[in-house]
């Protein structure tokens, strides 16, 4: 079946000389892989640098069900980047989230609200020149509506701690580990409340930051099967001092 779809590109892997194996979230068909191969020289349609993390195409291929590998027919970048990859913390958020997709995205299907949501994300990431430290916050935070387990604010009051099994917030600890101590849950309902264009007025240390990615990563992993350690996280650690 020939498919006309936006993707964005989450990783890819190096198989033999001249060929990658590139992992895509496509708005018509959700998680798709990918077999390319990128010529020599630079007159071929495949190039390298298409395929650079979060990269937004646009492409043309033969859809088929039951091949692990699709082939692409036709590719071009839907809009190219203008600040990503050469700013060093921007990249270094980038590389993070697409790790992060990798495994938080890796069986969905069709989701074309999901898809514009992560594609509209990554272009107000690229045209922010400051202000942007708790983005890959707000962004972790957020998806989880798109997948099915995005937290019930509803019921939380001052005192409450946040039991990450449920994603409710209750006056008693559960009978469980896997709850949030009543100061950082705090914290959590104060992320549900940042969006991109306030989360600037919420100042936070690398400290405080680094320990909400951790509580997101953990309440990741108890939603998302085989959701693992994720390597990037040790770089994004060093960002922004404040």
């Amino acid at each position: 079946m020939q498919t006309k779809t936006r993707a964005i590109v989450l990783s890819s892997l190096k198989f033999g000389e001249h060929q990658l194996i590139v992992d895509m979230l496509t708005e018509q068909l959700g998680r798709q892989s990918f077999i390319c191969h990128i010529p020599k020289t630079q007159k071929g349609k495949l190039k390298k640098q298409f395929f650079q993390p979060l990269s937004l195409l646009e492409m043309e291929f033969d859809y088929r069900q039951r091949a692990r590998l699709q082939h692409i027919r036709d590719l071009r970048l839907a809009r190219p980047f203008v600040s990503i990859p050469f700013d060093a913390a921007k990249l270094s958020i980038s590389l993070f989230l697409a790790e992060f997709l990798t495994y938080a995205t890796r069986d969905e299907q069709a989701n074309e609200a999901l898809f514009s949501y992560v594609a509209n994300s990554i272009e107000w990431l690229d045209s922010q020149s400051a202000q942007f430290a708790n983005f890959h916050l707000v962004f972790m935070m957020r998806l989880s509506r798109f997948i099915g387990f995005f937290p019930n604010l509803e019921d939380y009051r001052e005192g409450a701690v946040f039991d990450m099994r449920s994603g409710t917030f209750s006056d008693q600890p559960p009978l469980h580990s896997d709850f949030v101590s009543v100061e950082e849950s705090s914290r959590i309902g104060l992320l549900m409340r940042m969006n991109y264009e306030t989360m600037h007025l919420f100042r936070m240390s690398r400290t405080d930051r680094n320990r909400c990615v951790e509580l997101i990563l953990t309440y990741y992993r108890l939603h998302v099967p085989s959701f693992p350690e994720l390597k990037s996280f040790a770089v994004l650690q060093e960002l922004f001092s404040e």
